[in-house]
């Protein structure tokens, strides 16, 4: 792994990182758009699996947090938000372990396909996740709640920007839940998917730990703020800021394809 210059600078630029990409985590996922291009631009000499590694230790950060507000202020129903846990978490797994091998251009094109749709979808349907109906019951409901929590998981593990906002998605869009409830849900599964690729990523010494320190503390200030927030302005507010962040990430991928490095 290359040795990174890190200077009091850069430590500053990436505490103001992590707290914008905490507080849009916890409000509906999707913080990496902020955090990733943050740690590239900073680090332009830094290896890739460096970044999402350095990425994931403020992540699991943030999301511990925020998981843990909405779950004293929302009480998520553990009996689907475990389960889900559990699948991303495997998924994310075996995501790390093939990160090295997967190149970025190939997940682009399939990654705006289904945020066009997912942002499509939700502007058409002005009633989704405003309130809770159920599509699913019993081993049904769970047995597509895992299968989407380690598809999710697989993505966060081998690449990971939009996770928060995809699990979202999955929960209001495919099982009924309100964007709410889906938002604390995703961030105990969000939390199960970070630690996964930890597993993977720390023992192969990719995490700089001083920069990833620091975007940790600004993401559990701005996750403690995001979820407060949330929580406090209802399924609402958290939809608006679902197709904003969705938006936002079509414009980045978009820019991407567009201006690819020489």
């Amino acid at each position: 792994m290359p040795e990174l210059e890190v200077t009091l600078t850069l430590l500053a630029l990436m505490f103001a990182a992590g707290l914008l990409a905490g507080w849009i985590d916890a409000v509906v996922g999707g913080g990496g758009l902020v955090q990733l291009p943050a740690l590239m631009l900073g680090f332009p000499q830094a290896a890739p699996v460096q970044v999402l590694a350095t990425n994931k230790i403020a992540a699991i950060a943030g999301t511990s947090v925020s998981a843990v507000t909405y779950y004293r202020r929302v009480r998520p129903d553990l009996r689907t938000a475990i389960p889900l846990a559990v699948l991303a978490f495997a998924g994310s797994f075996f995501g790390a372990r093939v990160a090295a091998a997967i190149p970025q251009e190939a997940f682009t094109p399939i990654i705006m396909g289904a945020l066009v749709l997912v942002g499509a979808y939700t502007l058409l349907k002005k009633d989704l996740g405003r309130e809770a109906r159920m599509r699913f019951d019993g081993r049904e409901h769970l047995a597509v709640a895992g299968l989407a929590g380690a598809a999710i998981g697989f993505y966060d593990g081998a690449l990971g920007p939009g996770t928060g906002s995809f699990l979202v998605f999955a929960l209001v869009g495919l099982l009924g839940y309100d964007f709410l409830a889906a938002s604390a849900k995703a961030k105990i599964a969000n939390v199960a998917t970070n630690l996964a690729a930890l597993v993977v990523f720390v023992p192969m010494g990719a995490v700089v730990w001083e920069v990833g320190a620091v975007m940790a503390l600004g993401n559990v200030i701005g996750g403690y703020l995001g979820a407060r927030t949330a929580v406090a302005r209802g399924g609402g507010f958290v939809r608006v800021v679902f197709i904003v962040v969705v938006g936002t990430f079509l414009l980045r991928l978009g820019w991407d394809l567009l201006t690819p490095v020489a």
